[in-house]
């Protein structure tokens, strides 16, 4: 199987190993993994500011990056959601509506490909560890992918996962939003810094590096010795 692999901004720019391992683990499927070297951003930044024509051309750009008829697959639900829920809606009554809506219809966030598609099997090799989950706000909501990630963490025999009570609320990140109204995301990552520090975990995991990056700042302005870590590079790691 041959598959498309979109690194996004952020992993690119602050979490580069997460997605050298979402492409191991794909790898290790036996799938030949595709990484175009003239693809960019998704475009959510700018369709989230109210430039949707700003958008469509960063986003065509990724129309011919991508162009073969191959999954796409994206360690991330928030970029996994701009690119196959809001592609259809950004490319409305546009002359490549067509071409939009299937290449939208082509992405899968790694873990829900992992599970659905390849059923993977893994074997847990670490040691014990007690880990709690962020469930990023598209991941839970848009891309609605969090049972496929919980999946890939039961299998892991050593991995105790330790539910957030309020393992729905958002972290604060929100792209600009943390930007603009910075007294408020801190709030609430602070709510977040909370709960993750009541569950007892030694690590907390996501598959949205956006809310990584934020939730660990705010770890370690409290002086919290608790790392963050992207589920692909988490599970390479155990196995």
């Amino acid at each position: 199987m041959k598959a498309y692999y979109f690194g996004t901004c952020v992993i690119d720019a602050c979490f580069p190993q997460a997605g050298l391992a979402g492409i191991e683990l794909l790898q290790r499927a036996g799938v030949q993994v595709i990484f175009p070297q003239d693809q960019s951003c998704c475009g959510q930044p700018a369709y989230n500011s109210g430039f949707p024509e700003e958008a469509r051309k960063v986003a065509r750009h990724q129309l011919r990056a991508f162009a073969k008829d191959y999954p796409i697959i994206i360690p991330s639900g928030s970029c996994g959601g701009m690119l196959k829920h809001q592609y259809p809606h950004l490319f409305a009554g546009q002359s490549d509506e067509a071409e939009a809506l299937h290449f939208s219809s082509r992405v899968y966030e790694l873990s829900e490909f992992l599970v659905r598609v390849l059923n993977v099997q893994f074997e847990d090799r670490g040691e014990p560890i007690k880990v709690t989950w962020h469930s990023s706000c598209h991941a839970l909501r848009e891309m609605a992918i969090i049972p496929y990630a919980k999946t890939l963490l039961r299998q892991l025999a050593q991995v105790e996962l330790v539910e957030l009570q309020s393992e729905r609320e958002c972290c604060g990140f929100g792209g600009t939003f943390s930007v603009k109204q910075p007294a408020i995301s801190a709030a609430m990552v602070a709510d977040k810094v909370n709960d993750i520090v009541q569950t007892g975990a030694t690590r907390v995991l996501a598959t949205d590096c956006g809310c990584l990056l934020n939730i660990g700042g705010a770890l370690g302005y409290r002086g919290l010795n608790i790392p963050v870590q992207h589920l692909a590079e988490f599970i390479v790691e155990r196995t």
